[in-house]
């Protein structure tokens, strides 16, 4: 990455915890200014007291350091829980040695040892918890090592996987073992490519001139699905770097000093690979598009390392991939996927997989490709369909109503029936419902179109169906639901659907819980033209009859909206128009119609944006009993949603502020709900479910304390 000299002025701050090389990728990807003032209150010259009284029921914890060649190591440090010791929050003591003949061991045996630099981890795999500092070496003795400590913050777990400890006998633990590599033989590449964790140490060389640079050295973990790091050839690694918490100190710190040292543990038998080498940063690289949940991509070349067998007398038993992990890709995928994006213009064998009835009249089926090849496609966005029927060949267009996740293609088709002997709407449909089996296969061309949801837009969105026209409504709710947990946004969507009775209403129990995992950001509404007396209001339907402004003004807070509008072409006229009359702009409606009819559209100039309930911009959110503190801004919405965005799970029952079950202690600080509650609560309380920090009168970081 290049900048010019102008360019490195406004990113570089002489009074921050980061230096030149984070700021600098801040400045790229936009958070710059953000991350400088909340790192001021995450970011500590000491050991929080959470963090000293986790270090200590820890059996094992990780260090980075720099040998003295230049060469970057992670070395895991271990004993009984406890050997991990702070007298006050300045001073760590570790009460373990490293296995004689790797990197550390052999720094620790130089003369001098005193201020050198170490990055440190403490991790969890149990709880997925994890808090990180940097310090430097203050003294070394036959049993222990003395680190003062300079910064000191906690990280998310994000992509940590859930793993259970257990310890082996000291009678039956082998000698350790250790041996020098210098390029990748075959077990050792297998052993990579099956890896679902490892931890990366990376530094600022302490010879850099630039007094503007922080000294030091850092440790971190990375995880994905088994298959996410790329062995390219018997000495290169690429890997995919995933969304993480923007203070970039491994990035950064690679794009001042480009090596890094990478430490894989193999779980299952104790032992350990450490590497040393350089890096490169792959910020363009094309191959970042078709890996499932990849910002960018970074390549290793070994120099070289150690293999040390035996070394744990710890194993770990998975329990559970993270939920975030389960989003991610392997280089198989991405090679697939590029391959069918070579080939998305061509006509492919599908297999149909599954067949469900949604409705009385709609029908979905999974379709899986038979190269197992599934180009990328946008939520909302419908695929092309062939088929021979009596012996000519019919084609038509349909909705994908699956996410742009998901495995495979679901297209969602409503049985039209017809008489007319041209080939008219209908033929396809029939087949599909009448002909169709599981283990046939369709021919399909990938998808494509212009109505597509856009997940970027800060502003909430508005989906409106009628009939089959949930097909594209129900990808988009699919898609915004796992972007959320993607990315941790809070992007609010309401999704409408109207249906001539019930049994015609498709997804509804899919919507449904769409909804319920949602977190309370997005909901559902039907509306019934014909209802009977089996039907509960509130609870099988929300209105009865048309669309109409009383629905719309009811369900719909003063906000800014994008609407998405999708049906036949009288509904989508109807609904067009009385948008129109109730202030919407015409470039704030998209629109996918039915058939060969048009939209007849009024443009005109962009509406004021309505204003919400003012609320912090801006905050520090601690919660106490969980040792959890971390940067809060508005885009990450209620304290419930904050809370489990960082992995916490309050209780919690309506999530409107009606029921009270995620009534908990407000500690210290102010709060202010973006609704009225309906339920009381007193001065020392808060609702999670609908408040967030409130401002105050004073300049400075708001700051707020909750017993959760």
């Amino acid at each position: 990455m290049s900048k010019n000299k102008a360019d490195k002025e406004q990113v570089i701050s002489t009074d921050s915890h980061f230096h030149v090389g984070e700021q600098e990728i801040q400045s790229r990807m936009g958070v710059r200014e953000s991350m400088e003032r909340f790192s001021k209150q995450v970011i500590a010259s000491f050991i929080p007291e959470q963090h000293r009284e986790f270090y200590k029921q820890l059996p094992f914890i990780m260090l980075g350091h720099v040998d003295k060649k230049g060469w970057p190591w992670a070395t895991m440090l271990f004993n009984e829980a406890g050997f991990v010791t702070s007298e006050n929050n300045k001073k760590l003591t570790i009460n373990s040695k490293p296995i004689n003949g790797e990197p550390f061991a052999e720094l620790l045996k130089q003369d001098k040892q005193e201020n050198t630099r170490i990055g440190m981890l403490g991790i969890e795999l149990s709880t997925r918890r994890r808090n990180r500092l940097a310090g430097h070496i203050t003294q070394v003795n036959d049993t222990a090592i003395e680190i003062e400590v300079d910064q000191a913050f906690g990280n998310c777990p994000q992509y940590i996987q859930m793993r259970e400890l257990i310890r082996i006998d000291s009678d039956v633990q082998m000698k350790p073992d250790v041996s020098s590599i210098t390029s990748f033989d075959e077990k050792t590449r297998e052993f990579i490519q099956n890896s679902d964790t490892f931890f990366v140490a990376s530094y600022v060389n302490n010879k850099n001139e630039d007094a503007n640079i922080n000294e030091g050295v850092d440790v971190s973990h990375r995880g994905g699905r088994p298959g996410f790091i790329r062995v390219d050839n018997d000495n290169t690694l690429t890997i995919p770097d995933y969304t993480g918490n923007f203070h970039f100190n491994t990035l950064g710190n690679f794009l001042l000093t480009p090596k890094a040292g990478l430490l894989f543990p193999d779980f299952e038998t104790g032992d350990l690979l450490t590497l040393t080498g350089t890096v490169e940063i792959l910020w363009d690289s094309e191959e970042t598009e078709f890996f499932e949940g990849a910002e960018r991509l970074w390549r290793f070349k070994i120099d070289h390392g150690f293999w040390m067998k035996n070394a744990l007398p710890l194993r770990w038993k998975l329990d559970k991939y993270s939920p975030n992990t389960l989003l991610t890709g392997t280089w198989d995928e991405a090679k697939n996927i590029q391959q069918a994006e070579a080939e998305k213009n061509q006509w492919q064998n599908y297999k149909v997989t599954k067949i469900l009835k949604e409705s009385s009249v709609i029908k979905s089926f999974y379709l899986s490709s038979v190269k197992n090849r599934q180009p990328l496609f946008s939520a909302g966005q419908f695929i092309t369909v062939k088929a021979l029927i009596d012996n000519k060949e019919v084609i038509r267009t349909y909705t994908v109503s699956s996410s742009p996740h998901d495995s495979d293609y679901r297209i969602s088709v409503k049985h039209e029936i017809s008489f007319d002997d041209n080939i008219p709407d209908g033929i396809l449909s029939s087949y599909l419902h009448n002909e169709i089996s599981v283990g046939d296969t369709l021919q399909i061309k990938a998808a494509t179109g212009d109505f597509t949801f856009d997940a970027q837009s800060e502003r909430s969105s508005v989906l409106i169906a009628a009939g089959v026209g949930i097909t594209p409504m129900i990808s988009m709710a699919r898609y915004a639901l796992i972007e959320a947990l993607r990315t941790r946004s809070r992007k609010k969507l309401t999704v409408i659907h109207a249906a001539q009775d019930h049994t015609q209403r498709a997804f509804f129990e899919e919507l449904k819980e769409i909804e319920k995992s949602s977190s309370g950001n997005i909901r559902c509404f039907w509306t019934l033209s014909k209802i009977d007396d089996s039907l509960k209001a509130g609870e099988h339907y929300n209105h009865h009859g048309r669309i109409n402004s009383a629905l719309l003004q009811a369900v719909l807070p003063l906000d800014d909206y994008d609407f998405y509008l999708c049906g036949p072409p009288g509904f989508m006229q109807a609904t067009y128009d009385l948008l129109r009359e109730l202030g919407v702009n015409d470039q704030r409606i998209s629109a996918e119609l039915f058939g060969p009819a048009s939209l007849e559209r009024l443009s005109d100039h962009a509406t004021e944006s309505f204003q919400q309930i003012p609320v912090a911009k801006e905050a520090i959110v601690e919660f106490t009993q969980s040792k959890v503190k971390q940067a809060w801004s508005e885009d990450d919405g209620t304290l419930l949603e904050f809370a489990e965005a960082h992995g916490l799970l309050p209780e919690y029952g309506c999530r409107s502020g009606q029921c009270g079950s995620c009534r908990v202690k407000l500690q210290s600080g102010k709060v202010s709900y973006n609704q009225e509650p309906q339920t009381s609560v007193n001065d020392d309380e808060v609702l999670l479910c609908c408040a967030m920090p409130a401002q105050t009168s004073d300049d400075g970081i708001v700051k707020i304390e909750i017993d959760i």
